[in-house]
Order: C-alpha cells, then structure tokens, then sequence
C-alpha cells in the first residue's frame, strides 16, 4: 500500500509506519462509543463548594504555592478565521460591486459588527489606516463596510482573519487595549505567582507565528513584569507534525495529493498531550485562550482557580499518603477502597472482588498512582461542548469523563437520553498534577485512551476525504487520570467564538 517514497514521507515527518498503519485501521473499523451510564450532577460526581469550602482550599493553595512548580498552559494556535465567519462571506459576496451593497443586503451579525464597530478594542487600530481614512469618523456608511472590512480581516490591514485568536485585541482600558494573550499574561500573575515572584506561562503556537507572540510578549514583559511585581517565564511549543494523521479517500485508501504524496492532516488538540508531557512542572493549569475578561471581573475566576488547586493539592496529599502506607505495608485495604470509590470517584470493575489481596493491592495502586485532574464544570445553558458523565472504562470500572456527543452512540435512545440529561458542561477550566508521589513525571502517554477518536469528513481540492482527530487532551488523552469535577459560575466562562462575543458586557469596559 506504501511505496519507497510513501515510508521515506514518512520516516521525515518523524511518524512511525505501526502507527500510520493503525490509523488506516481506525479508518475501516471506526471507533468503539463511549460507554456512559448517567450523567454527571452535583453530588454525584459534582462538587459544589460552599464559600466557607473555598476559602479553605484557597489558603491550602495559597500556604503550598511558594514551595510548588506552577504553570499556566495555554493551546494558543488556533486561528481566528472561523470568528469572522459571517464577515468573510459577506465581503466576499460584495467585494466585486461593494458601491452598489444597500442596507438591506446586510445580514444581521453583519449589521451588528458595523453597529458597534466603535466598542471593539482594535477600533482605533482599525481607523488609523490610511485606506481607512474618513470611513470611520462616524457611524460607517454602508457603502464602505468591504473596505473596512479588507483592512481588518486581509493583508491589506490588520490581517485578523489569518492570525491566531492569541494574537487579536480583545479587551479596551483606559492606558490602551489588551490581546487575549496578554489577559492570559495577567491572570497568571494573579494565581500561578511562585515564592519568587516567577510566573511560568506555556503557549502552543503554529510555526509561521511564533515570531510574533514572541514579539509581542517580549516588547510588553518589563511594564508587566513592573505592574504586577512579578517575572515571567515564557515558553512555547509547536504542535509536532509526527502527531498529524494520514487522511484517507471515502474508500479508506490513503488520500493522496496532487502530486502523489501522502496528505497529513493535524490531528485535534488531543495532539497537545505530547507537549504538555514534555514540560518540567508540577501543577498546570488548563484554559483555552479566548477565554478571558477583563479585569473588572477577573475576580471571580481568580478564586475559583485557586480552589480548584486547593481541591487538587488536598487529593494529591492524601493520595500520597496511601501510596506510602501500601509501599510501607501499613495502609487498610478498607480504608484504601473507600477512598479511591468515595473520593476518587472509581467504581471497582466486579472482577475485583475475586482477587486476592496481593491482586488488590495492586489494583488500587494503579488507581492511585496516576496524573490529577480537577475539573471546572458550568451550568449547561446551552453553550456547545463536551459533558460530564460517569462512564465505562476498558478495564470495567466505571469513573468521572469529560464526553463529547460524537462519542455518544446517536443510534442508542438510552445513551442519547443520558447525553441530554446532563445539567453541566465542560469549559476547559483544568487544573493538573503530573508528578507521583516520589517526585516523578508521569509519562503521560501511558495514561489515555487511543481508541477515543473521532473521524470527520472534509474535501480538499474538490476532492471529499476523511481525516482523523486524536483523543481530545481532556477526553481520551486523560481518560485514565484520576478526575474530580467541581462546580464553577457562569462568569468564569467567557469564550470568544465570534467577533460579535466582544461586544457583551463582560467583554466590555
């Protein structure tokens, strides 16, 4: 099925051929569902904190921080194209008669931007360029909205339509606006703050813009660093092209391009796992980046990141400590049992009951002895993504998942009826430990499930393919964490998915 030239793409992307033959198997045999058996609810298998509870995890955290490895891990490649969706297909429809567009041509989320225009935080980049110059010195006139729209969205001008979301300006202050990576810069100074005055923030970024946030943070690092007392680390990582997958034609057969060579594809977020494996750290935090406010209301979500990792040094510490009672002989197998069902949320697969005691010790080490998770939930209010289930693992134990519908069998009612039942939805709010008890990186890798991906149909030059996703980072390629889900407000969750998101009121000044 490969030619030489075929395994020496192969061998330069740094891939290994098992598994591009694996994936090629996926493709034919699809993806076995997730097995979920309800969903996930306060009190049962959602923490609720009363604010006596969080202020107690916040000191916790707080009295622990200056001793712990703290980093903020932001997947920051993402393009921003899709947030202009509605304004890329309105100019483009115009672009050749733009004169002759009429009020009543506008489309509503078209008409909302230009209504508003002055309330977004790069207006004022937007109006100082020279082709710009009289079209925006009061509400634009309908006529002008393509060429305004080629200085924000083109090379033309401001080229938002090709930058990563990282990059854009989101929020207005009285000293000037704010991109969504320098919100991402301030909220870490607030919680992630070691004992000296370090703050360490990882972004993923695509290759071709690298340069820029480089050059973006470095240039603003001395007036940060001076405003909130502080010294940043910054690091960057590039998603690796040895995790981008083969794509593959509808008759499962390698999808090949015009010029014969093998088409790879990236492969999700799940991609990241190996990113966030190779970091020197202790405690993460997880949010995706255009997922900030201003800092008007930075307040709520400030605390609450800091209970989460109040929750999460608590586990660890009394995870630690039955690990060290099992390696001293001294742990209560009861007590030990107890704990991982009651408070790690891990119902034993029924195969446990048959084993002797060596057999169970084991057991429960393996459930013990793993990377950490605590996790954000939201009200579900109707806001797109996965959801908080118990669900069947492979080895017949039953524990806390983050779902996605396409997991979910859609030809199974009953599986279909627990998917909508579920109250809370996943917001990307995550707070990891990925070192054991004795100090040692978990080798993340050994801890997700490959068979949790997912298949997608796409075309590329007027040809329909099929492309492949790996585990999502907070599906599959952390399925066999321990996971704790905790309740979180609504005003913690903020994302931006398209440009008219800014104009809210939690966007706004």
């Amino acid at each position: 099925m490969f030619t030489d030239a075929d395994l020496q793409q192969i061998q330069q992307r740094g891939s290994l051929l098992k598994t591009v033959e694996q994936q090629l198997v996926y493709f034919r045999q699809g993806f076995p569902y997730l097995k979920v058996v309800r969903a996930a609810t306060v009190g049962d298998g959602i923490i609720r904190l009363n604010d006596a509870e969080i202020e107690d995890h916040i000191a916790f955290y707080e009295s622990l921080l200056p001793e712990k490895d703290v980093l903020k891990f932001v997947p920051a490649s993402g393009a921003a194209s899709r947030m202009f969706k509605d304004l890329f297909a309105f100019m483009h429809q115009h672009e050749h008669a733009p004169e002759a567009v009429k009020a009543e041509d506008v489309p509503p989320e078209v008409a909302k931007f230009f209504s508003r225009i002055a309330d977004f935080a790069f207006y004022d980049d937007l109006k100082s360029l020279p082709q710009l110059a009289g079209k925006l010195d009061g509400p634009p006139a309908v006529a002008h909205y393509v060429d305004i729209l080629r200085g924000l969205l083109t090379t033309e001008g401001l080229n938002y339509g090709q930058l990563p979301k990282g990059l854009l300006k989101f929020h207005r202050y009285a000293n000037g606006s704010r991109t969504a990576v320098e919100e991402h810069l301030v909220e870490g100074a607030c919680y992630g703050k070691d004992g000296r005055g370090r703050v360490r923030l990882h972004l993923t970024v695509s290759p071709e813009h690298k340069s820029r946030f480089i050059e973006l943070l470095e240039g603003l690092r001395p007036q940060y660093e001076k405003a909130l007392e502080a010294v940043f680390e910054l690091s960057y990582s590039i998603q690796k092209p040895s995790t981008d997958t083969l794509a593959v034609d509808m008759e499962n057969r390698p999808f090949r391009n015009a010029d014969g060579s093998l088409l790879f594809r990236p492969g999700g977020h799940g991609a990241l796992l190996e990113n966030l494996n190779e970091l020197e750290t202790e405690v993460v935090f997880i949010k995706n980046i255009d997922n900030v406010v201003p800092d008007r209301i930075k307040g709520e979500t400030i605390r609450y990141k800091k209970a989460l990792a109040g929750v999460l040094l608590r586990l660890q510490e009394q995870i630690f400590g039955f690990l060290n009672q099992l390696d001293a002989g001294k742990a209560s197998l009861q007590e030990v049992e107890q704990f991982v069902t009651q408070k790690l949320c891990v119902q034993l697969p029924a195969a446990y009951h048959n084993l002797n005691e060596t057999e169970k010790i084991g057991l429960l080490r393996a459930k013990l002895n793993r990377p950490i998770r605590v996790c954000g939930m939201v009200k579900n209010e109707g806001e797109p993504g996965g959801g908080p289930f118990w669900a069947v693992n492979p080895d017949g134990s039953i524990s806390l998942q983050i779902a996605e519908t396409a997991q979910i069998d859609p030809n199974d009612p009953q599986q279909q009826a627990i998917m909508q039942n579920a109250t809370h939805f996943n917001p990307v709010d995550l707070v990891c430990g990925l070192r054991d008890y004795q100090g040692k990186a978990f080798d993340l890798m050994q801890f997700r499930d490959p068979q949790t991906g997912f298949i997608s149909y796409k075309s590329k030059d007027g040809r329909e393919l099929k492309a492949l996703e790996l585990p999502g980072l907070w599906n599959g390629s952390m399925s066999d964490w321990n996971t704790l889900f905790v309740e979180v407000p609504p005003i913690t969750f903020n994302p931006v998915k398209k440009v008219t998101d800014l104009l809210r009121p939690e966007h706004q000044p």
